[in-house]
């Protein structure tokens, strides 16, 4: 024979119980804490994402997008649109002219990151975006959008250190195909 009202109060026995082990538990164990915001901060994970920015080398008119459109195509709310930039001849000069991300409509997935092959847009860590009006206010154009790739290092280091590892072997083994070829039309000059 159970007791009616049983089950309610071995759920409120477990809820003490954890009311109770969390004020003697460390902050990281799961106890309560309290962060004194904006004067302290909490930390942030590594692969924590929040809204994407724009990856350059050195200066900003080294920027690594390319202009593709693949993040623009796969963004789930299509908060990115992409312009190509056009040379004084009218062909493409592979970097965009105009690059905007509605943070308004933007849903912080990451998928912009995966997709691109050029490793040009990455996920922030910073999360305090306001506007005074959605519309205008929360679209960020190319020029904001731009942080060096210092700034990525600081944030990421782990995912920028591989990036850079594997842009280095890429330009490393550009180079190794192109001085073979500069160093056989230049080398033999023999006659018949």
């Amino acid at each position: 024979m159970t007791l009616f009202g049983w089950g309610v109060l071995k759920g409120m026995g477990v809820t003490f119980k954890n009311f109770l082990t969390s004020y003697f538990r460390k902050p990281d164990e799961g106890g309560i804490f309290t962060v004194q915001y904006p004067e302290e901060r909490e930390g942030t994970a590594e692969n924590y994402r929040n809204f994407p920015f724009l990856v350059y080398d050195g200066a900003p008119e080294k920027i690594r997008c390319v202009a593709c459109g693949i993040c623009e195509r796969e963004c789930p709310p299509k908060c990115i649109h992409i312009e190509m930039e056009l040379d004084a001849a009218g062909k493409p000069a592979r970097k965009p002219a105009v690059f905007d991300i509605d943070y308004g409509l933007c849903m912080n997935c990451g998928m912009c990151e995966e997709v691109c092959p050029f490793d040009s847009i990455f996920m922030d860590h910073a999360f305090e975006v306001a506007a005074p009006e959605r519309q205008i206010g929360l679209v960020r154009h190319k020029k904001e959008l731009l942080k060096s790739n210092e700034y990525f290092r600081e944030i990421r280091p782990a995912l920028a250190s591989a990036i850079d590892q594997k842009r280095k072997a890429v330009e490393e083994k550009k180079k190794a195909a192109a001085q073979p070829a500069s160093s056989q039309s230049s080398g033999g000059t023999g006659s018949l």
